[in-house]
């Protein structure tokens, strides 16, 4: 019986899941938009909201120069960055674009956290764009907000 445990498996092992969330996020996070099958769009949905709800916690030292911030909120502002690198790479390219690699971090600390101060939560949305063509598999539009 399954009861009690939450996420879905998705046909795959655990450590290919937490691979193909890592890049999904690191591509929402990029393009703050991404078509994927409705399934993975529901789960990403949590990551992607934990990731930027730990980032938001230092918005108050965010926009700062580093001489106005104390050493309190230098060290709070590090820790979050460092929790929030767990999970994203550092710097990440997804071979669409001919740029060159982007720091996400510095995206999500300081292009969408400021976006989202006064947001309690909710920053995405999943939208049902239709079925796959080849084998009928529901598709969705996750974004931010």
């Amino acid at each position: 019986m399954r009861h009690r445990k939450t996420g879905r498996k998705l046909g795959r092992n655990s450590s290919h899941r937490r691979a193909m969330f890592r890049n999904m996020a690191a591509a929402l996070i990029l393009h703050e938009e991404i078509d994927t099958t409705q399934a993975k769009a529901k789960e990403l949905r949590g990551i992607v909201e934990k990731l930027i709800t730990q980032a938001s916690k230092a918005q108050d030292s965010i926009g700062k120069s580093a001489e106005q911030l104390t050493q309190e909120e230098k060290l709070k502002q590090f820790h979050l960055k460092k929790m929030v690198t767990k999970f994203l790479p550092q710097k990440y390219a997804d071979g669409l674009e001919e740029n060159e690699p982007v720091d996400l971090v510095s995206k999500l600390f300081d292009e969408l956290v400021p976006r989202y101060k006064d947001r309690p939560g909710g920053y995405t949305r999943v939208t049902r764009i239709g079925t796959r063509k080849g084998d009928c598999a529901p598709l969705a539009r996750i974004q931010l907000v």
